[in-house]
């Protein structure tokens, strides 16, 4: 079975601008090629579609140099909140297109300027799986909030939202919040703060511990955890428990957070609509949501 390889120009600089050649999308290495110890441009292969899916989902795997692209709302409506973009795919492959450009179009409708993250993979049959995708996000989270001013984004709203496995990367994200490159601090983006302003988490994977009496051990959630949304179906195969207990955690700190069960929708429907269920009114509550949070003034 064929499967077509990703490309990018590679650039020593520490923070560089790349862009695909059929892409106007601005797009930003997390870390520069020397860092990154890669010695080739190839940063991803893209999966063959599978069959029966209707508009088909983007996925990519072997993903070594991570980075994020950038989506501006239209010309004179950005709102200066910003928001990372942490698609799904099980650890194995970024579904970069139904729970990444596509989210990205629907925040930029409403003023806010989107970024998708490009995270390593696969990292499934790691130990830490959680740990390199997290990595990857706290430094788009740094590296937005450095380049704010620069970028004309306000520093203080920069917030992530993750699906599915992405989810486990963002609440992991939103409550562990120094997990440092495996190299260390190198730069001044690394001392940033990586917290994100806001956190959404749309149908997130594993979030609970073994038995699923609790969450698991890498989700903390405290006092310095971000004001939370989230979104689950009652009968997802990745339990909704996960979300219910992350929404309990909050709720027994008297952090703000607000729960959406839908009966139905299953799995990975991103955006999309899933027969049967109204699961892809989420983005309506999301943008009700934000709009009392004042992210969208």
């Amino acid at each position: 079975m064929t499967r077509a390889t990703l490309f990018l120009p590679i650039s020593i600089i520490c923070i560089c601008q790349i862009a695909f050649a059929d892409d106007l999308h601005p797009t930003y290495f997390l870390w520069s090629q020397a860092s990154a110890n890669k010695p080739t441009s190839e940063v991803g292969r893209i999966l063959p579609a599978r069959e029966n899916e209707n508009p088909p989902a983007v996925r990519i795997t072997d993903i070594e140099t991570p980075f994020i692209k950038r989506f501006d709302p239209p010309t004179g409506k950005s709102n200066g909140t910003s928001v990372v973009i942490v698609p799904g795919g099980g650890y194995s492959y970024d579904v970069v297109g139904k729970e990444g450009a596509e989210v990205a179009e629907w925040f930029n409708s409403v003023g806010v300027t989107a970024f998708v993250l490009y995270y390593r993979s696969p990292t499934r049959k790691l130990d830490q799986d959680w740990l390199k995708p997290v990595q990857d996000a706290q430094r788009a989270i740094r590296l937005i909030r450095f380049k704010a001013e620069q970028w004309d984004l306000d520093s203080n709203l920069v917030g992530i939202i993750g699906f599915s496995a992405g989810g486990n990367a963002a609440a992991i994200a939103s409550t562990k919040l120094d997990v440092q490159h495996k190299d260390g601090k190198r730069d001044k983006i690394d001392e940033v703060s990586a917290r994100p302003d806001f956190t959404m988490l749309i149908y997130p994977w594993k979030l609970l511990n073994k038995d699923e009496s609790g969450l698991r051990a890498e989700v903390v959630v405290d006092k310095n955890t971000p004001p939370t949304l989230l979104v689950h179906a009652h009968n997802d195969g990745v339990t909704s428990l996960s979300s219910i207990e992350y929404y309990k955690a909050m709720k027994r700190l008297g952090l703000p957070a607000e729960l959406h069960i839908y009966e139905s929708g299953g799995h990975g429907y991103g955006l999309r609509k899933v027969e049967g269920s109204n699961v892809h009114t989420w983005p309506e509550r999301a943008a009700n949501w934000m709009l009392v949070r004042g992210l969208l003034e």
